[in-house]
């Protein structure tokens, strides 16, 4: 899969998000219930993150033009930075705010074995999406921990859906603790303190993802092992001997941009330079295909004076 991958991904979390948060509302209404209400408002916001996803990914594929050269692959980046911005703002704040007011004013909950069995079932929704997520990832995360993909991945849809969902089971089951605790213990306060642990949780993943998002917006350069690639196959040792230096930039998830000086042996022809040049790209594109956007410059390599 290339990194442009994930739709599946996103059509599941989109399609299981609107039928949970249809049903949250449903149960906060019967029964009362601010976790139950605060995880509605958070399966709509995740509901709506999906659209801007597919939208970002619609945008993305513009072709470039004068005024964006390069494309218009960062689009997927910006869409998935509003995506944390909305589940921070509207996710946790609002969460915060209801837990808030829930365990200052506590209210009774009725009905709560519906906020139970409807809480169970949007479980078993979550964990289909999150599955989906995970499968969709599996190609991407060679080998690497959850944790280092979602640091170093350059595809920003599949991280973004994997720690909605990570967020979204975590609090459901916030959600359902909270109601039994207030069945069995007939404290409502426990329904405002589940209320407020769903917003801490939302907030910090919301924080994590801007933060990543930011770093993928601003502009990231190759991996370490694309690094590595891309030095190993610029140089040939017979006309290129060495990199001088390089500059790397993800222009989209898709799309690499290489910029590249290196030093070309003495005397040889510009007919060979040129070849030597044109053989380094198609080496480098075969190491690393993302490698789509290459400009090399020849020089010859000087050693500072001392």
């Amino acid at each position: 899969m290339s990194a442009g991958g994930g739709k599946k991904a996103i059509l599941a979390a989109l399609t299981a998000n609107l039928g949970i948060a249809i049903a949250k509302f449903i149960g906060a209404a019967i029964t009362g219930s601010g976790s139950m209400l605060a995880e509605g408002v958070h399966s709509v916001a995740d509901t709506g993150n999906q659209g801007l996803l597919l939208l970002g990914q619609k945008r993305a594929e513009q072709q470039a033009d004068a005024l964006h050269p390069f494309g218009y692959g960062r689009n997927r980046y910006f869409y998935s930075f509003v995506v944390a911005l909305v589940l921070f703002s509207l996710g946790s704040m609002f969460s915060i705010y209801e837990g808030i007011h829930k365990v200052q004013h506590p209210e009774e909950l009725t009905s709560p074995l519906v906020a139970v069995t409807i809480l169970v079932i949007a479980i078993g929704l979550e964990t289909y999406s999150f599955v989906t997520a995970m499968r969709e990832s599996a190609p991407l995360r060679a080998g690497a921990s959850w944790w280092r993909f979602i640091r170093n991945s350059r595809n920003p849809e599949l991280p973004v859906v994997l720690l909605e969902d990570t967020g979204a089971l975590v609090g459901l089951a916030f959600a359902l603790v909270a109601v039994l605790l207030t069945m069995v213990t007939g404290e409502p306060i426990w329904d405002g303190i589940g209320t407020l642990g769903i917003g801490v949780l939302l907030g910090v993943i919301a924080i994590v993802l801007i933060v990543e998002m930011k770093s993928l917006l601003i502009g990231e350069g190759a991996t370490p092992d694309q690094d590595r690639k891309i030095r190993e196959n610029l140089v040939d040792g017979a006309r290129i001997d060495r990199v001088i230096h390089l500059r790397t930039e993800y222009l989209g998830p898709d799309e690499m941009l290489v910029a590249a000086k290196v030093s070309i042996v003495p005397g040889l022809e510009i007919t060979d330079i040129a070849q030597a040049i044109d053989d380094a790209e198609a080496r480098v594109r075969a190491a690393v295909p993302l490698a789509r956007v290459m400009y090399i410059e020849p020089d010859l390599y000087r050693t500072q004076p001392v």
